[in-house]
């Protein structure tokens, strides 16, 4: 079996695996970061959106190794120690959270459409494809005006 080798939260790692094994498997049951969620697995739902290389993806539609050299952000990376990231505290502000599945992957969705995007869109948020199976997408653009404020 080869050895993979890439960054994840900002740690090294090497994991031996079957060539075509879903990233989100490595990540949840060797490495133990289960904020990245299982829905789908065809990146439609994406609830295990992460970020590879600063840009976010679907880790359940990637191969571990496509990720050989790579620097892979999930949830548990994304605060700064501990200090939120502006968009984890404007979730919490704005109370958006209820059975909380979707959360990280919308998190880390609204953070990277951040990164390329200071001030977005009311359609520019709509366009976050991620499923929130309760609903709470008015408050997922409140937070996500709030994070974008706060930067």
């Amino acid at each position: 079996m080869p050895t993979y080798r890439f960054n994840v939260n900002g740690k090294p790692v090497a994991v031996d695996a079957p060539a075509d094994t879903p990233l989100l498997w490595v990540l949840r049951e060797r490495l133990g970061l289960t904020g990245p969620k299982y829905g789908c697995g065809v990146g439609a739902c994406r609830a295990c959106t992460s970020h590879l290389d600063g840009k976010e993806f679907q880790p359940c539609t990637v191969a571990v190794s496509e990720c050989n050299g790579r620097k892979i952000t999930t949830i548990e990376g994304l605060a700064d120690g501990d200090e939120l990231h502006p968009v984890q505290q404007a979730w919490l502000d704005e109370d958006v959270a209820q059975c909380g599945f979707c959360q990280p992957g919308q998190i880390m969705a609204a953070a990277a459409l951040l990164k390329t995007t200071k001030t977005p869109t009311d359609a520019e948020i709509d366009a976050i494809e991620n499923v929130c199976r309760c609903g709470t997408y008015c408050r997922i653009r409140d937070a996500i005006k709030r994070a974008s404020a706060a930067m």
